[in-house]
């Protein structure tokens, strides 16, 4: 799967849980400093990059992650 497209619905499903605007997102946003997601939305993304991506990521990795970019490259590698 192409990058640009990882990256659209990454971003797709971040707008959903934080319910704000996909414009509002940059490729580099991280999740809680520019974002403002707390502990329970860092959840609620990983299930909901887990369901938009019919994958299984490893929670501990996953919430590891604080860039969308890193979310878009940890999403690639599993579906590798």
């Amino acid at each position: 799967m192409e990058k640009q497209e990882v990256q659209a619905r990454v971003k797709k499903v971040v707008s959903r849980v934080l319910k704000m605007d996909e414009t509002e997102i940059t490729d580099n946003a991280n999740f809680i400093f520019d974002l403002g997601a707390d502990s329970m939305q860092s959840l609620e993304l990983v299930a909901g990059f887990e369901e938009e991506f019919d994958i299984e990521m490893d929670q501990d990795r996953a919430l590891e992650i604080q860039t969308i970019d890193g979310a878009v490259l940890f999403i690639q590698q599993c579906l590798n």
